[in-house]
């Protein structure tokens, strides 16, 4: 009986809760892979507006063959955008995953900006407002430094009109569209900020004006 009783502990026991919970997750992601998978296909990024509000495009980037091979995105746009006074620059970068169900993950930036060589000095969440929309979006605010340059960075995941910030809700979210609407689809948003004059706050502000410009426009070119 005492046998029987040290077992029946075990299997209350913290250790036993998490296998649970990682084999129900297994399961679940082996139930989802096995169904077809409805793949969408949204608007090309490269029709993306030159034109946002009173920003403008300054510049369209490239994204180099060697990185394309890294990232493994279907979809990617990198672009900077100058205010109307062309005082003020941000950059915009979007990464669109038709399926991650093959490893086409997006990467997170807090993992490659220091491997860039930008090193973090600020890092939390920021609320932004934008007018439309019901509720605030919570997406990454980073600052990161290299040599004697500054930026703000914004980054969020996005699919469905859903923003996430955190990886591990990202990754939530990814088992419960897999399950309830067999896709897996997703982006990776980022807007970068160069700070002038160590003046942090304007660089932020700044960040917040170029998101609320774009945000709107943006899900028109993002599965709904």
């Amino acid at each position: 009986m005492a046998e029987t009783g040290l077992r029946f502990h075990f299997l209350r026991g913290k250790h036993a809760r998490i296998l649970s919970a990682l084999l129900l997750v297994q399961a679940i992601g082996f139930y989802a892979i096995s169904r077809p998978e409805k793949v969408p296909s949204p608007r090309p990024l490269r029709q993306f507006p030159t034109e946002l509000g009173s920003w403008t495009m300054a510049q369209e980037g490239v994204v180099e063959k060697d990185t394309m091979e890294v990232l493994r995105a279907d979809d990617v746009i990198t672009r900077t955008y100058a205010d109307a006074g062309g005082q003020r620059f941000a950059n915009l970068f979007v990464a669109f995953f038709r399926s991650q169900r093959t490893g086409q993950t997006p990467h997170s930036p807090k993992n490659c900006l220091p491997g860039s060589g930008w090193a973090p000095s600020e890092s939390g969440i920021a609320t932004i407002s934008v007018p439309g929309l019901a509720e605030p979006l919570r997406v990454n605010r980073y600052v990161v430094a290299k040599g004697g340059e500054q930026s703000v960075v914004f980054y969020w995941y996005q699919s469905r009109h859903r923003v996430i910030a955190s990886e591990y809700r990202a990754k939530i979210a990814l088992v419960w569209d897999s399950i309830r609407y067999d896709r897996s689809d997703t982006a990776l948003v980022r807007v970068v900020v160069p700070v002038s004059g160590d003046r942090v706050d304007v660089a932020s502000a700044t960040g917040e004006q170029f998101v609320r410009a774009f945000f709107l426009t943006l899900r028109n070119y993002l599965p709904s």
